[in-house]
Protein backbone atom coordinates (compact mmCIF):
# COMPACT_ATOMS: atom_id res chain seq x y z
CA UNK A 1 0.00 0.00 0.00
CA UNK A 2 1.25 3.48 -0.72
CA UNK A 3 1.18 6.35 1.08
CA UNK A 4 -1.46 9.14 -0.54
CA UNK A 5 -1.10 13.01 0.31
CA UNK A 6 -3.34 15.72 -0.50
CA UNK A 7 -2.48 18.16 -3.27
CA UNK A 8 -5.66 20.35 -4.04
CA UNK A 9 -8.70 21.28 -2.02
CA UNK A 10 -11.50 23.63 -2.49
CA UNK A 11 -15.12 24.17 -1.02
CA UNK A 12 -17.82 26.33 -2.05
CA UNK A 13 -19.68 29.03 -0.02
CA UNK A 14 -22.41 26.99 1.88
CA UNK A 15 -25.84 28.48 2.54
CA UNK A 16 -29.17 28.62 0.68
CA UNK A 17 -28.09 29.00 -2.52
CA UNK A 18 -31.19 29.74 -4.09
CA UNK A 19 -29.54 31.26 -7.41
CA UNK A 20 -27.08 28.68 -8.05
CA UNK A 21 -27.91 25.00 -9.24
CA UNK A 22 -26.61 21.70 -8.04
CA UNK A 23 -24.72 21.12 -11.43
CA UNK A 24 -22.99 24.95 -10.82
CA UNK A 25 -21.94 23.74 -7.30
CA UNK A 26 -20.15 20.73 -8.27
CA UNK A 27 -18.41 22.17 -11.05
CA UNK A 28 -16.87 24.95 -9.23
CA UNK A 29 -15.83 22.51 -6.25
CA UNK A 30 -13.91 20.12 -8.81
CA UNK A 31 -12.81 22.51 -11.14
CA UNK A 32 -11.43 25.05 -8.61
CA UNK A 33 -9.70 21.80 -6.53
CA UNK A 34 -7.83 20.72 -9.46
CA UNK A 35 -6.73 24.14 -9.99
CA UNK A 36 -5.20 24.75 -6.64
CA UNK A 37 -3.19 21.51 -7.32
CA UNK A 38 -1.29 22.38 -10.29
CA UNK A 39 -2.76 19.88 -12.52
CA UNK A 40 -4.91 19.54 -15.40
CA UNK A 41 -8.27 17.83 -16.13
CA UNK A 42 -6.53 15.12 -18.68
CA UNK A 43 -3.79 14.20 -15.77
CA UNK A 44 -7.39 12.66 -13.65
CA UNK A 45 -7.85 9.26 -12.98
CA UNK A 46 -10.79 8.61 -11.12
CA UNK A 47 -13.24 10.42 -9.57
CA UNK A 48 -15.95 9.55 -5.89
CA UNK A 49 -18.42 11.92 -5.35
CA UNK A 50 -20.28 11.96 -1.96
CA UNK A 51 -23.93 12.65 -2.32
CA UNK A 52 -26.85 11.34 -0.16
CA UNK A 53 -29.59 12.40 -1.90
CA UNK A 54 -29.67 13.86 -5.16
CA UNK A 55 -32.89 11.73 -6.40
CA UNK A 56 -35.24 13.53 -3.78
CA UNK A 57 -33.58 17.13 -3.25
CA UNK A 58 -33.02 17.85 -6.92
CA UNK A 59 -35.00 15.15 -8.82
CA UNK A 60 -31.44 13.31 -10.49
CA UNK A 61 -30.00 10.34 -10.21
CA UNK A 62 -27.35 9.18 -12.12
CA UNK A 63 -25.41 12.19 -10.82
CA UNK A 64 -21.75 10.68 -11.37
CA UNK A 65 -22.33 10.37 -15.33
CA UNK A 66 -23.74 13.89 -14.80
CA UNK A 67 -21.05 15.38 -12.94
CA UNK A 68 -18.34 13.96 -15.49
CA UNK A 69 -20.28 15.23 -18.60
CA UNK A 70 -20.32 18.93 -16.33
CA UNK A 71 -16.73 19.53 -15.52
CA UNK A 72 -15.68 18.25 -18.90
CA UNK A 73 -13.89 15.08 -17.99
CA UNK A 74 -15.37 12.51 -19.66
CA UNK A 75 -14.40 9.22 -20.29
CA UNK A 76 -12.84 9.46 -16.76
CA UNK A 77 -14.67 6.88 -14.44
CA UNK A 78 -16.91 8.50 -11.70
CA UNK A 79 -18.70 7.01 -8.49
CA UNK A 80 -21.31 8.23 -6.36
CA UNK A 81 -20.87 7.20 -2.69
CA UNK A 82 -24.19 7.20 -0.41
CA UNK A 83 -23.58 7.36 3.02
CA UNK A 84 -26.29 9.39 4.17
CA UNK A 85 -24.78 12.41 6.24
CA UNK A 86 -21.03 10.33 5.69
CA UNK A 87 -21.18 10.46 2.42
CA UNK A 88 -18.43 12.69 1.83
CA UNK A 89 -16.31 10.94 4.46
CA UNK A 90 -16.78 7.87 2.81
CA UNK A 91 -15.88 9.43 -0.92
CA UNK A 92 -12.48 10.59 0.61
CA UNK A 93 -12.06 6.69 2.03
CA UNK A 94 -13.20 5.54 -1.45
CA UNK A 95 -10.52 8.08 -3.07
CA UNK A 96 -7.53 7.21 -0.66
CA UNK A 97 -8.38 3.16 -0.97
CA UNK A 98 -7.81 4.18 -5.18
CA UNK A 99 -4.46 5.54 -5.07
CA UNK A 100 -2.89 3.77 -1.96
CA UNK A 101 -3.75 0.55 -3.74
CA UNK A 102 -1.91 1.72 -7.15
CA UNK A 103 -4.79 1.17 -8.71
CA UNK A 104 -4.88 5.10 -9.43
CA UNK A 105 -2.50 8.38 -9.61
CA UNK A 106 -4.60 11.10 -9.12
CA UNK A 107 -8.31 10.86 -7.97
CA UNK A 108 -10.71 13.66 -7.28
CA UNK A 109 -13.27 13.08 -3.88
CA UNK A 110 -15.87 15.58 -3.38
CA UNK A 111 -19.32 15.84 -2.43
CA UNK A 112 -22.51 17.75 -3.13
CA UNK A 113 -25.50 18.24 -2.07
CA UNK A 114 -28.30 20.89 -3.02
CA UNK A 115 -31.28 20.90 0.03
CA UNK A 116 -32.97 23.68 -0.52
CA UNK A 117 -34.64 22.83 -3.95
CA UNK A 118 -37.48 21.19 -1.86
CA UNK A 119 -39.99 23.26 0.23
CA UNK A 120 -39.13 20.87 3.30
CA UNK A 121 -35.90 18.65 3.52
CA UNK A 122 -37.06 16.93 6.78
CA UNK A 123 -38.91 14.15 4.94
CA UNK A 124 -35.52 13.49 2.79
CA UNK A 125 -33.35 13.46 5.72
CA UNK A 126 -34.69 11.03 7.91
CA UNK A 127 -34.32 8.64 4.89
CA UNK A 128 -31.15 8.19 6.84
CA UNK A 129 -32.78 6.40 9.76
CA UNK A 130 -34.91 3.34 10.15
CA UNK A 131 -37.71 4.00 8.34
CA UNK A 132 -39.37 0.78 9.81
CA UNK A 133 -38.89 1.06 13.37
CA UNK A 134 -38.02 4.85 13.70
CA UNK A 135 -39.53 7.25 10.97
CA UNK A 136 -43.10 5.50 10.09
CA UNK A 137 -43.50 5.66 14.35
CA UNK A 138 -42.85 9.46 14.20
CA UNK A 139 -39.37 9.82 14.79
CA UNK A 140 -36.96 12.16 13.37
CA UNK A 141 -33.37 13.04 13.63
CA UNK A 142 -33.89 16.24 16.40
CA UNK A 143 -35.99 13.54 18.25
CA UNK A 144 -33.18 10.64 18.15
CA UNK A 145 -30.88 12.71 18.53
CA UNK A 146 -32.56 14.81 22.09
CA UNK A 147 -33.14 10.64 22.86
CA UNK A 148 -29.55 10.53 23.49
CA UNK A 149 -28.89 13.90 24.62
CA UNK A 150 -31.55 13.15 27.40
CA UNK A 151 -29.83 10.20 28.90
CA UNK A 152 -26.46 11.28 28.56
CA UNK A 153 -27.86 14.25 30.95
CA UNK A 154 -29.69 11.55 33.00
CA UNK A 155 -25.98 9.30 33.24
CA UNK A 156 -23.54 12.25 33.25
CA UNK A 157 -24.91 15.04 34.37
CA UNK A 158 -24.49 16.61 31.38
CA UNK A 159 -26.02 20.27 31.62
CA UNK A 160 -28.30 22.40 28.75
CA UNK A 161 -26.05 24.96 29.35
CA UNK A 162 -22.95 22.70 27.92
CA UNK A 163 -24.74 21.51 24.90
CA UNK A 164 -25.40 25.30 24.60
CA UNK A 165 -21.53 26.40 25.15
CA UNK A 166 -20.83 23.68 22.39
CA UNK A 167 -23.13 26.03 20.05
CA UNK A 168 -21.65 29.22 21.20
CA UNK A 169 -17.72 27.95 20.24
CA UNK A 170 -18.75 27.14 16.83
CA UNK A 171 -20.51 29.92 15.72
CA UNK A 172 -16.98 31.94 17.54
CA UNK A 173 -14.78 30.00 14.69
CA UNK A 174 -17.76 30.19 12.08
CA UNK A 175 -17.69 34.01 12.46
CA UNK A 176 -13.73 33.70 10.77
CA UNK A 177 -14.76 31.54 8.20
CA UNK A 178 -15.92 33.28 5.06
CA UNK A 179 -17.93 30.20 3.34
CA UNK A 180 -19.87 29.67 6.65
CA UNK A 181 -23.54 29.71 6.06
CA UNK A 182 -24.35 31.41 9.09
CA UNK A 183 -20.68 33.45 10.21
CA UNK A 184 -22.12 34.90 13.26
CA UNK A 185 -21.08 34.84 16.97
CA UNK A 186 -24.36 33.80 19.20
CA UNK A 187 -24.73 33.80 23.05
CA UNK A 188 -25.68 30.74 25.48
CA UNK A 189 -28.97 33.27 26.66
CA UNK A 190 -29.15 32.99 22.48
CA UNK A 191 -29.13 29.74 22.45
CA UNK A 192 -31.51 28.73 25.60
CA UNK A 193 -34.04 31.22 24.47
CA UNK A 194 -33.85 29.93 20.64
CA UNK A 195 -37.05 28.16 19.69
CA UNK A 196 -38.04 24.45 21.29
CA UNK A 197 -37.24 21.91 18.04
CA UNK A 198 -37.32 18.42 20.46
CA UNK A 199 -36.49 18.88 24.13
CA UNK A 200 -34.24 19.68 25.07
CA UNK A 201 -32.31 20.53 21.27
CA UNK A 202 -33.54 24.15 20.37
CA UNK A 203 -33.07 25.57 17.19
CA UNK A 204 -29.56 26.89 17.63
CA UNK A 205 -28.33 23.08 18.90
CA UNK A 206 -29.11 21.92 15.17
CA UNK A 207 -26.97 21.90 12.07
CA UNK A 208 -29.08 24.43 8.79
CA UNK A 209 -30.11 22.88 5.84
CA UNK A 210 -27.31 23.87 3.37
CA UNK A 211 -26.68 23.85 -0.10
CA UNK A 212 -22.64 23.26 -1.12
CA UNK A 213 -19.94 21.15 -2.52
CA UNK A 214 -15.91 20.62 -1.73
CA UNK A 215 -13.51 18.43 -3.55
CA UNK A 216 -9.76 17.19 -2.89
CA UNK A 217 -7.15 16.12 -4.93
CA UNK A 218 -5.44 13.13 -3.86
CA UNK A 219 -1.80 11.59 -5.18
CA UNK A 220 1.00 9.05 -3.66
CA UNK A 221 2.86 10.65 -1.06
CA UNK A 222 6.02 10.21 -3.58
CA UNK A 223 4.64 12.31 -5.78
CA UNK A 224 3.13 14.97 -4.31
CA UNK A 225 5.47 17.63 -3.90
CA UNK A 226 5.41 17.49 -8.37
CA UNK A 227 2.35 19.33 -7.89
CA UNK A 228 2.44 20.99 -4.49
CA UNK A 229 4.92 22.40 -1.87
CA UNK A 230 2.32 22.42 0.93
CA UNK A 231 1.24 18.48 0.37
CA UNK A 232 -0.68 16.94 3.18
CA UNK A 233 -0.59 13.64 4.22
CA UNK A 234 -3.16 10.84 4.62
CA UNK A 235 -1.72 9.47 8.16
CA UNK A 236 -4.59 7.33 9.20
CA UNK A 237 -8.52 5.71 7.78
CA UNK A 238 -10.59 4.35 9.87
CA UNK A 239 -14.98 3.36 8.88
CA UNK A 240 -16.80 1.08 10.93
CA UNK A 241 -21.04 0.69 10.24
CA UNK A 242 -23.27 0.47 13.94
CA UNK A 243 -26.99 -0.20 14.22
CA UNK A 244 -29.06 2.08 11.86
CA UNK A 245 -31.76 2.42 14.60
CA UNK A 246 -31.19 3.93 17.54
CA UNK A 247 -33.23 1.27 20.08
CA UNK A 248 -30.56 -1.40 19.29
CA UNK A 249 -27.64 -0.19 21.03
CA UNK A 250 -26.14 -1.15 24.04
CA UNK A 251 -25.61 2.53 24.95
CA UNK A 252 -27.31 5.76 22.91
CA UNK A 253 -24.73 7.91 24.93
CA UNK A 254 -22.00 6.27 22.81
CA UNK A 255 -21.80 6.41 19.00
CA UNK A 256 -19.97 2.54 19.00
CA UNK A 257 -19.08 3.56 14.82
CA UNK A 258 -17.10 6.51 15.61
CA UNK A 259 -15.01 4.71 18.53
CA UNK A 260 -14.19 1.92 16.37
CA UNK A 261 -13.37 3.81 12.89
CA UNK A 262 -10.95 5.88 15.02
CA UNK A 263 -8.98 2.91 16.76
CA UNK A 264 -8.86 2.01 13.29
CA UNK A 265 -7.15 5.30 11.87
CA UNK A 266 -5.08 5.90 15.39
CA UNK A 267 -3.97 2.17 14.58
CA UNK A 268 -2.84 3.04 10.77
CA UNK A 269 -1.38 6.76 11.20
CA UNK A 270 0.59 4.88 14.36
CA UNK A 271 -1.14 7.67 17.08
CA UNK A 272 -2.92 8.35 20.23
CA UNK A 273 -5.66 11.24 20.57
CA UNK A 274 -3.23 13.08 22.48
CA UNK A 275 -1.34 13.33 19.39
CA UNK A 276 -4.17 15.13 17.49
CA UNK A 277 -3.70 18.95 17.24
CA UNK A 278 -7.41 19.79 16.22
CA UNK A 279 -10.69 18.12 14.55
CA UNK A 280 -13.27 18.66 12.80
CA UNK A 281 -16.13 17.02 14.25
CA UNK A 282 -19.63 15.61 13.08
CA UNK A 283 -22.01 18.12 15.25
CA UNK A 284 -25.00 18.02 13.56
CA UNK A 285 -26.33 18.65 16.68
CA UNK A 286 -24.97 19.80 19.81
CA UNK A 287 -25.17 16.61 21.35
CA UNK A 288 -23.30 15.19 19.20
CA UNK A 289 -20.51 17.24 19.11
CA UNK A 290 -19.88 16.11 22.72
CA UNK A 291 -20.68 12.67 21.93
CA UNK A 292 -17.64 13.00 19.31
CA UNK A 293 -14.56 14.28 21.86
CA UNK A 294 -15.79 11.78 24.09
CA UNK A 295 -15.92 8.98 21.48
CA UNK A 296 -12.88 10.04 19.47
CA UNK A 297 -11.01 9.90 22.91
CA UNK A 298 -9.77 13.48 23.17
CA UNK A 299 -11.65 13.34 27.07
CA UNK A 300 -14.06 9.96 29.04
CA UNK A 301 -16.86 8.94 28.89
CA UNK A 302 -18.84 11.87 30.47
CA UNK A 303 -16.39 14.64 30.67
CA UNK A 304 -17.59 16.24 27.25
CA UNK A 305 -19.34 18.71 28.82
CA UNK A 306 -17.00 19.71 31.77
CA UNK A 307 -14.64 19.64 28.91
CA UNK A 308 -16.23 22.20 26.27
CA UNK A 309 -17.64 24.35 29.65
CA UNK A 310 -14.15 24.61 30.51
CA UNK A 311 -12.56 25.99 27.35
CA UNK A 312 -10.85 22.46 25.98
CA UNK A 313 -12.27 23.04 22.44
CA UNK A 314 -11.88 26.21 21.86
CA UNK A 315 -9.30 27.59 19.08
CA UNK A 316 -6.68 27.90 21.93
CA UNK A 317 -7.58 25.31 23.81
CA UNK A 318 -6.11 22.04 24.35
CA UNK A 319 -7.77 20.42 21.33
CA UNK A 320 -9.32 22.65 18.93
CA UNK A 321 -12.73 21.32 17.70
CA UNK A 322 -14.20 22.53 14.41
CA UNK A 323 -12.40 25.44 13.45
CA UNK A 324 -14.30 25.81 10.66
CA UNK A 325 -17.56 26.89 12.62
CA UNK A 326 -18.39 22.63 12.53
CA UNK A 327 -21.51 21.91 10.76
CA UNK A 328 -23.53 23.94 13.16
CA UNK A 329 -21.88 27.39 11.65
CA UNK A 330 -20.09 26.72 8.32
CA UNK A 331 -23.24 24.53 7.52
CA UNK A 332 -23.93 20.72 6.42
CA UNK A 333 -24.55 19.98 3.05
CA UNK A 334 -25.25 16.58 3.75
CA UNK A 335 -22.92 14.64 0.91
CA UNK A 336 -20.34 17.71 1.52
CA UNK A 337 -19.24 17.65 4.74
CA UNK A 338 -16.75 14.78 5.27
CA UNK A 339 -14.75 16.77 2.32
CA UNK A 340 -15.10 20.38 3.74
CA UNK A 341 -13.84 18.75 7.23
CA UNK A 342 -10.86 17.55 5.24
CA UNK A 343 -10.68 21.57 3.46
CA UNK A 344 -10.21 22.81 6.49
CA UNK A 345 -8.13 20.45 8.08
CA UNK A 346 -5.78 21.15 4.77
CA UNK A 347 -6.19 24.66 5.34
CA UNK A 348 -4.74 24.37 8.76
CA UNK A 349 -2.13 22.55 8.70
CA UNK A 350 -0.74 24.33 5.38
CA UNK A 351 -0.99 27.93 7.74
CA UNK A 352 -3.57 29.24 5.17
CA UNK A 353 -6.53 29.16 7.77
CA UNK A 354 -6.25 33.24 8.28
CA UNK A 355 -7.87 34.72 11.84
CA UNK A 356 -8.83 31.04 12.41
CA UNK A 357 -5.56 29.62 12.52
CA UNK A 358 -4.26 27.33 14.71
CA UNK A 359 -0.53 28.05 15.29
CA UNK A 360 1.42 25.31 15.42
CA UNK A 361 -0.98 22.63 13.70
CA UNK A 362 1.11 19.69 12.46
CA UNK A 363 -1.87 16.37 12.79
CA UNK A 364 -5.35 16.83 12.57
CA UNK A 365 -8.65 14.73 12.33
CA UNK A 366 -12.45 14.82 10.81
CA UNK A 367 -14.93 12.76 11.86
CA UNK A 368 -18.09 12.14 9.64
CA UNK A 369 -21.20 10.03 10.47
CA UNK A 370 -24.28 8.95 9.21
CA UNK A 371 -27.66 8.55 10.55
CA UNK A 372 -27.33 8.64 14.31
CA UNK A 373 -24.15 6.82 13.65
CA UNK A 374 -24.73 3.87 11.31
CA UNK A 375 -21.92 4.64 9.66
CA UNK A 376 -18.39 6.38 10.63
CA UNK A 377 -15.32 7.35 9.21
CA UNK A 378 -12.75 8.85 10.23
CA UNK A 379 -9.16 10.46 8.86
CA UNK A 380 -5.90 11.74 10.37
CA UNK A 381 -3.69 14.26 8.25
CA UNK A 382 -0.14 15.67 8.73
CA UNK A 383 2.04 18.29 7.19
Amino acid sequence: MRDVAIIGVYQTKFGELWDTSFRDLITEAGIRAIVDAGIEGQDLEAMFIGNMSAGLFVEQEHIASLIADQVGLNPVPCTRVEAACASGGLALRNGIMAVASGFNDIVVSAGVEKMTDVVDPTPVISTAADQEWEVQQGANFPSLYAMMARRHMHEYGTTREQLAIFSVVNHKNGALNPLAQFPMEITVDQVLNSSMVADPLRLLDCSPVTDGAAAVVLCPAEDAHKYSDTPIYVKGSGQASGTIALHERRDITTIDSTVHAAKRAYKMAGLQPKDIDLAEVHDCFSINGILAIEDLGFVEKGEGGPAVEDGLTERDGQIPINTSGGLKSRGHPLGATGIAQAAEIVWQLRGEAGKRQVEGAEIGMTHNIGGTGGTAAVHIFSN
